[in-house]
């Protein structure tokens, strides 16, 4: 038996022609919701705080129904700046149903109403 992507395997694939392309907007999967170009209902934001002020613009994004994954190392050393930061996060995602939780090493996930953060962490195998 041979390896996957083996060379032998390869020659069995159709060759693309230099000038053909996929439009990627139009593809779209069996069992796939629809195409790329679809509406979704919420979104995975990645966002950045430098200063307490920061949370006020990101608050608005979990009301609207969105994730946000929250990098506060250029905070990590102001523990009054941190706890200001959650507290406002946790009364935000209070308001609109959501969660709130440290997902990684300084970062923070909140989420909207209807989804919640599983703090058991999945391990492999070893």
């Amino acid at each position: 038996m041979g390896w996957p992507l083996s060379k032998s395997h390869l020659d069995d694939w159709p060759r693309a022609e230099a000038d053909t392309y996929i439009d990627l907007a139009e593809l779209s999967f069996e069992g796939e919701g629809g195409a790329l170009g679809e509406p979704v209902e919420h979104l995975v934001k990645v966002a950045e705080v430098y200063r307490y002020e920061d949370v006020g613009d990101l608050t608005t994004h979990v009301y609207n129904g969105n994730i946000l994954l929250i990098d506060y190392t250029s905070l990590a050393s102001d523990d009054l700046a941190l706890k200001r930061i959650t507290a406002e996060l946790k009364s935000a995602v209070r308001d609109c149903g959501g969660d709130v939780a440290v997902v990684g090493k300084n970062i923070l996930m909140a989420t909207p109403a209807g989804i919640k953060i599983d703090r058991a962490k999945i391990k492999g195998a070893f």
